[in-house]
């Protein structure tokens, strides 16, 4: 029989256990609640917005270029392996012979499967994203940044498993999905972060260096851990980045809120802003610009082998000195808008020009640093454009529609996913039948007969945002009792200034133009530049 002080002693030790854990959980709670309010203050959850996007920005684009130096040589190892009546596991050692930062040349009738392989992620977010823009303007932008995040973390997971064709082939059609929901949100996201035009170029311009950083990183990061660590280990380390980025964004802002939604207004339909002709020619800007790095991608090393003998470690690092030039071109493009804004659609042109120069001078090159030359001028022509053209989207819809992004963004994923979607399949097609001389020539002349194309543009800094909001009152009906008061105090006032001269007028006319007189009134005349 136990003794009363040692049930006692036991009782109290018990309790100051409970206690303990009591206080620490209230700590804990504490802090929790301390880091949540802090995440949601204005300018703090902004920056953390920011990051969280460039982060999966980033992922896209090394998940789109990792797999350069690693799926033709683990395709053909295969291939070989199925012909000779072995089983197809090749996701194995270090030891296994492999080039390490580019692709072995593959047979010929790898070529096309290999092909599609690339260009079926920009084919399925080509299809997908008419949709996810409209979604993501329903929805609002965090809650399709978290699935765009989930699918691409679920789609690199299958990669690294992968060991047949088609599981490849489904895995990389699964990234397309997830892009078109992750690429369109996040751009979209920041657009309605950084209201303020030099703060929108300053976001959108650190975006694209984080877009053009994991491009050029990708091929060799790919390339070596899959030649000392086996095929799995790259696409593994991506996948464990892309869930914290998407556990990141659960604490920065709550995604499954309905508030933000209920305080989104209306967007415009994606294809009223595919027919509106500043979009169409900034979407056609952004197509040209990209197709001659979607169709050098595939073809240049052939070509390099050929004309220069060049060995797999100068064609492995043949695109990463193009990464300097296309941070200073953000750079530039940044500092020039922050002082003369209203040159945005000059910037483009200049680098649409840089472009096709560059393009057309190309295929002299006769060993890795001429050839570094204009490559380095195809991608700072390349941040010209995209640094000028991309804020230049969310200021259209400001002035010409209402202040949603997810579809005008879409659009622009779209003028991306045009050019890598037919770049993989027609490239090796087009430089077999006419030649790799002919096709830099013919993507440098589009490059340089668009460009006047954007004179279009030239004038659209004098819009007043006061045009967008009369145009949408003008032909939709009121949605509620405020709009329904707010017009017809306009309307009372532009009667009263101009009032009506005979009773033959049209009486839709005069209201039309007496809302004019009272839109403009309260415009206060400002330009919005």
């Amino acid at each position: 029989m136990e003794a009363p002080g040692s049930a006692e002693a036991a009782g109290s030790g018990v309790g100051g256990r409970r206690g303990a854990v009591e206080q620490l959980s209230a700590a804990v709670g504490q802090r929790t609640k301390a880091l949540g309010s802090a995440l949601q203050e204005s300018r703090r959850q902004r920056r953390l917005l920011l990051v969280i996007v460039c982060v999966a920005l980033l992922l896209d684009n090394m998940l789109y270029m990792v797999i350069v130096p690693i799926v033709p040589d683990f395709v053909a190892i295969m291939q070989q392996q199925q012909a000779a009546g072995g089983t197809a596991n090749v996701s194995g050692g270090a030891n296994a012979s492999r080039a390490m930062l580019r692709p072995r040349f593959p047979a010929e009738n790898l070529d096309l499967k290999i092909g599609v392989l690339f260009a079926s992620k920009a084919m399925l977010q080509l299809l997908v994203n008419p949709l996810s823009g409209t979604f993501i303007d329903r929805v609002g932008y965090p809650l399709p940044l978290l699935i765009g995040l989930g699918v691409m973390f679920l789609s690199t997971v299958i990669f690294a498993f992968a060991e047949n064709y088609g599981t490849l082939f489904a895995a990389r059609s699964l990234q397309g999905l997830g892009s078109a929901f992750a690429d369109t949100s996040g751009l979209a996201l920041i657009a309605d972060k950084y209201s303020e035009e030099s703060e929108r170029n300053r976001a959108l311009g650190i975006a694209l260096a984080f877009i053009s950083f994991g491009s050029l990183v990708a091929p060799p990061f790919g390339g070596i851990l899959y030649h000392f660590a086996g095929k799995r280990v790259p696409f593994l380390v991506l996948a464990f980045i892309c869930l914290l980025d998407g556990l990141l964004l659960l604490v920065a802002i709550r995604p499954f809120s309905d508030r933000a939604r209920d305080n989104m207004p209306v967007g415009t339909p994606i294809h009223h802003l595919m027919v509106d002709p500043f979009i169409a020619v900034v979407a056609g800007a952004l197509t040209t610009c990209n197709i001659p790095l979607a169709f050098l991608e595939p073809t240049i090393a052939n070509w390099m082998v050929e004309t220069m003998g060049a060995s797999e470690w100068e064609m492995g690092l043949t695109w990463l000195p193009t990464f300097f030039p296309h941070v200073l071109g953000v750079y530039i493009t940044i500092k020039l808008a922050d002082k003369y804004p209203h040159l945005q659609w000059f910037y483009g042109a200049l680098g649409m020009v840089i472009i096709g120069a560059s393009s057309c001078t190309l295929p002299a090159s006769r060993n890795f640093w001429q050839l570094v030359v204009p490559l380095c001028g195809i991608c700072f022509g390349i941040a010209l454009v995209d640094t000028a053209l991309l804020p230049t989207l969310a200021f259209l819809v400001d002035v010409r529609h209402v202040s949603v992004y997810g579809s005008v963004y879409a659009i622009a994923d779209i003028s991306y996913s045009v050019a890598y979607a037919l770049g993989p399949i027609m490239a090796g097609e087009i430089v077999h039948s006419f030649g790799f001389v002919k096709l830099n020539l013919g993507m440098g002349l589009a490059n340089m007969l668009y460009a006047p194309v954007l004179l279009a543009l030239r004038n659209i800094c004098k819009m007043k945002p006061s045009h967008s909001e009369r145009n949408i009152l003008l032909d939709e009906e009121p949605k509620g009792l405020y709009d329904t008061i707010k017009m017809e105090e306009r309307a009372a006032k532009g009667r009263n200034r101009h009032p009506v001269g005979g009773a033959e007028e049209n009486s839709v006319d005069s209201y039309h133009r007496d809302f004019r007189g009272a839109s403009e009134e309260d415009s206060s005349g400002e330009d919005y530049t």
